[in-house]
């Protein structure tokens, strides 16, 4: 499937191409020591500026998913699964992906799951499948 890529930034670099080495990245406020996404130069809880991307353990759990049965695009397979995925390393750090190499019937709520990537040009992209 094709995907719209993202524009690579200063800030968000290390999040979309992370994946090159097998790293989830995410950014970490030294001042309120917490991690936070969508990465940007400033951190959203307590206005630090010392923000810099952390490698993070890439485990974590299905918070809530749907499943797409819908053929948006010509070469988008279905069905698929959008999930909001929590990670281990800190509550409340949360973002949206894919879940992959599993049916989507079987996908759950607190399943878990660690990251994988998919390179699409200079991008990784982050994606999730159930944990071993």
């Amino acid at each position: 499937m094709t995907r719209k890529l993202p524009a690579l930034t200063a800030d968000n670099r290390a999040f979309w191409q992370g994946g090159a080495e097998g790293r989830l990245q995410m950014h970490h406020c030294d001042r309120c020591a917490r991690f936070f996404h969508p990465p940007a130069p400033i951190c959203p809880r307590c206005l630090g500026q010392d923000v810099a991307p952390r490698p993070v353990s890439g485990r974590g759990k299905v918070v809530t998913f749907t499943i797409n049965h819908q053929a948006w695009r010509p070469d988008l397979d279905q069905p698929y699964v959008v999930a909001i995925v929590e990670l281990a390393d800190q509550e409340g750090l949360r973002f949206v992906s894919n879940i992959v190499g599993t049916e989507p019937e079987r996908v759950s709520i607190g399943m878990p799951v660690q990251v994988c990537f998919e390179q699409v040009e200079d991008v990784w992209l982050p994606l999730f499948e159930r944990a071993a």
